[in-house]
């Protein structure tokens, strides 16, 4: 059987960042790393899925909302796939960083936050999504790797 790219990736030498882990024509899968994998550093479900419903909810919101294709977690919880169209890498970059300092600025229930709209809705705390998204801004704001590739 034939390894997935992401499989292919040293996730030993993988530091928290924004990378490109795929591209499909005119889509362009992102790995928005959160967390150096193996380190025992890994999101909790609360945190991970609060962090989700925001800015999965402010990118279908944005105005490049019809070039969004999905944003979700990823299982390992050290990280989230974000899965675009048509837009440089450049541009998911600062909208990811936008994403992230919107979350931060917003006062209010968790987006999606009732059992009508949510599998899981007791499980979201907006405290947990801002202290996500502060510390990602942290690592967005200081990358020095603006080509997005995975080290090597």
């Amino acid at each position: 059987m034939e390894r997935i790219k992401s499989f292919q990736i040293n996730h030993n030498i993988l530091e928290p960042g924004f990378y490109i882990s795929r591209e499909d024509d005119n889509v362009i899968t992102y790995d928005l790393r959160t967390r150096k994998p193996n380190a025992g550093d890994y999101m909790d479900n609360a945190a991970m899925h609060s962090l989700e419903h925001m800015f999965a909810t402010y990118a279908r919101n944005s105005q490049v909302r019809d070039k969004i294709i999905y944003f979700g977690p990823m299982g390992c919880q050290t990280g989230f796939y974000f899965l675009v169209k048509d837009l440089a890498p450049s541009e998911v970059f600062a909208l990811t960083k936008m994403i992230l300092e919107q979350i931060l600025a917003y006062e209010g229930p968790v987006f999606g936050a009732s059992a009508i709209e949510c599998g899981n809705y007791q499980n979201l705390s907006l405290s947990l999504a801002k202290e996500e998204a502060k510390k990602y801004l942290e690592v967005l704001n200081s990358q020095t790797n603006l080509e997005f590739t995975y080290p090597e």
